[in-house]
């Protein structure tokens, strides 16, 4: 039976061998999950044996994600705005540039909002926690539904949940701030995803219909019912996806686009018309 250092070493191999993007962190963290244990016990117990079942708990690990399965999907959970989400193959996993989403709504300090195809509740959660704000969670998925209310229990926060299409579950004028991160890659743009992320993540919560802005037209009619007047909409930006959904946003005020650390166009916001 290998020892963890060992084991360690092994892992990083296998995934440098098949061009897994940062194998070592991922070894890392796929070792910590079989053993139960955080990744300082790692390299403060390297002689350790891996007992039998840690070692087949391993091996499994990386057969997955050799297969391309998502690290994320075989621990179950992923980090946001400093919180460990839950996470499973129906919700796709929340990423660090959906937080400067979370940021601008934080900075609106909302009374009542609403998280739009909330996935696993990262966003709504996130909201409610930070803000104390009555806030809703809408997903067209029951499957995913379940994921944020384990995750809303867990972390304690009180969000109430509709499954419905968008915002058709709520009457007009319910909310002062909608928010969401809509599907906003167009149907024929697979081809530009990594593996991970199409062969295992939701399609309902990637793809945006032909053109990629399907999601957004129907948001933005929707939000201008549900929002109070003079409420916010905000929304995370696709890839060259600013300019369309600044037309769409035609009539709305105060349009203001914020970029991510990369400096790409991430997130934009408008305000109702009082």
């Amino acid at each position: 039976m290998l020892n963890i250092q060992a084991a360690l070493r092994q892992g990083v191999r296998l995934l440098e061998e098949a061009a897994v993007t940062a194998p070592r962190l991922t070894a890392e963290v796929l070792l910590c999950h079989a053993l139960g244990r955080e990744k300082a016990y790692l390299y403060a117990h390297p002689e350790e044996e891996l007992s039998e079942t840690a070692w087949v708990h391993y091996g499994r690990y990386l057969h997955e994600r050799l297969s391309g399965k998502p690290t994320q999907y075989i621990t179950g959970k992923q980090e946001f705005y400093g919180r460990v989400f839950h996470v499973t193959p129906d919700v796709l996993i929340p990423r660090p540039e959906t937080e400067h989403v979370v940021e601008r709504a934080i900075a609106l300090r909302p009374r009542r909002a609403v998280d739009v195809g909330c996935g696993s509740g990262a966003i709504a959660v996130t909201l409610q926690l930070e803000t104390g704000a009555e806030v809703w969670a809408t997903d067209i998925s029951e499957a995913a539904l379940r994921v944020a209310a384990a995750n809303a229990r867990r972390l304690g926060a009180r969000v109430w949940l509709a499954a419905c299409d968008l915002v058709g579950a709520l009457r007009p004028q319910a909310v002062d701030l909608v928010v969401c991160n809509p599907p906003y890659v167009p149907r024929n743009g697979s081809g530009a995803l990594q593996r991970e992320v199409v062969e295992f993540e939701p399609h309902v919560a990637l793809f945006g219909g032909e053109s990629g802005f399907e999601i957004y037209e129907r948001l933005v009619e929707g939000a201008a019912r549900v929002l109070q007047p003079g409420g916010w909409l905000v929304m995370e930006l696709g890839y060259q996806s600013e300019t369309r959904v600044r037309e769409l946003l035609g009539g709305w005020l105060d349009v203001e686009v914020q970029a991510d650390l990369a400096g790409l166009p991430r997130v934009i916001s408008a305000r109702r018309a009082p």
